[in-house]
């Protein structure tokens, strides 16, 4: 009975003293042993760890890689436009000593490194550029962020912007100008396709010039096209050439008009007309006949009357 308790007892204390000496470390962990308060060089890996009750103590350290948001940060672009941008962090522990004895909590040290790095990237940055060209922002707040996490034992993996919240004023500027740049595109393809189009026409016309019986056959198919919709009104095309000989004709009548006008002015109130007016103009001087200045009484006292010349 006595061997019997001896036993037991033996059983007792070696199951107490592997409870106390054996730790489960997870895939996803490192553990780092810290002997009397000073840490050891070796890190146990995943399964069971043996350590020294008492004297040792173990501390896990996720070796995943964390996902870490970086709250948004307001700050004013390189071309004063005040934005607010968030992003996103990916890091995991490489060196499990150092995330432990070098910082004293990793994770809030890389936020508060993040949040500052995004500041100092956004004031060094264009608003096209934060919009439209991330990828070379990214690798820079990637850089900014390597150079102390390295001390700290961190890896970082990737750095992202997730979000750039832009005021309502801007928007509307942006709305403008993207508005204004499609009408623009849309002028210069509507401009090019009456370009092309002239073109064509010029060579039609060519062609045509040289056969004119292709011109009324043309006529006569957009009549036909025209009088196959069934309509009431018959709409025939004008001569062009009847509008310019109607045009000469005019130009011709008032250049006519003009010039009779300007001989009517250069009469003068005696009935003369001044030489060198109507020489330039090739008309001849007409001669007017004499009126008789001798003049007769009359009896009594009524008007005076002319004697013509034939009376004298």
């Amino acid at each position: 009975m006595v061997v019997v308790g001896a036993l037991i007892a033996l059983l007792v204390v070696l199951a107490v003293y592997a409870g106390l000496s054996v730790r489960l470390v997870q895939q996803t962990q490192r553990g780092v042993v810290f002997r009397f308060g000073r840490v050891l060089d070796e890190v146990r890996g995943p399964g069971l760890a043996r350590i020294r009750p008492v004297a040792d103590r173990l501390r896990r350290v996720n070796v995943q890689t964390v996902t870490m948001p970086i709250p948004g940060q307001e700050g004013i672009t390189r071309d004063n436009v005040t934005v607010r941008v968030d992003a996103v962090v990916y890091f995991k522990v490489v060196d499990p000593v150092k995330a432990i004895v070098d910082v004293q909590d990793y994770g809030f040290a890389m936020s508060q490194v993040a949040q500052t790095s995004l500041r100092s990237i956004i004031g060094k940055s264009e608003l096209d550029d934060l919009l439209a060209n991330r990828e070379p922002i990214n690798q820079g707040l990637e850089l900014m962020l390597d150079s102390p996490a390295l001390d700290w034992g961190i890896q970082i993996d990737r750095v992202e912007i997730k979000d750039v919240a832009l005021p309502e004023s801007m928007k509307r500027s942006m709305a403008r100008q993207a508005e204004a740049d499609r009408e623009r595109r849309a002028r210069i393809i509507t401009a090019d396709g009456e370009f092309q189009a002239s073109a064509r026409l010029s060579e039609a016309a060519k062609v045509m010039s040289a056969t004119p019986a292709a011109l009324q056959l043309r006529l006569l198919q957009t009549v036909v096209e025209v009088a196959a919709e069934k309509n009431s009104t018959l709409v025939l095309p004008f001569p062009v050439e009847l509008l310019r000989f109607l045009e000469s004709s005019t130009q011709r009548a008032s250049a006519q008009a003009a010039e009779a006008a300007q001989v009517v002015e250069a009469i003068r109130p005696d009935g003369a007309v001044e030489d060198r007016e109507v020489e330039d103009r090739g008309v001849e001087q007409l001669e007017l006949p004499e009126v008789a200045t001798d003049l007769e009484p009359t009896d009594g006292a009524g008007p005076l009357r002319v004697a013509p010349p034939h009376a004298a």
